[in-house]
């Protein structure tokens, strides 16, 4: 453990990450990774297994998946 100069304290960040408005309300959405990376590079719509149309801008990893997409997902993989 390092040891803080005289004087020094340590600060705990409690900050949660922030949303802009409308993004509680946001998933993450199955499309295939070809289409996504395209997506991405030329800002052009995608389609995910749900159906929703939109051009990908926000990182994925920051919302829950999509229930729909799941299940159409798991549907695949079983049969």
């Amino acid at each position: 453990m390092t040891e803080l100069a005289p004087g020094a304290k340590t600060v705990v960040d409690e900050r949660t990450e922030l949303f802009e408005d409308g993004d509680q309300d946001r998933f993450s959405h199955y499309v295939p990774k070809d289409k996504l990376m395209a997506a991405m590079v030329n800002g052009t719509p995608v389609v995910a297994l749900c159906g929703k149309v939109w051009v990908p801008t926000k990182n994925p990893e920051k919302y829950p998946v999509c229930p729909e997409c799941k299940e159409i997902w798991e549907s695949f993989n079983k049969e």
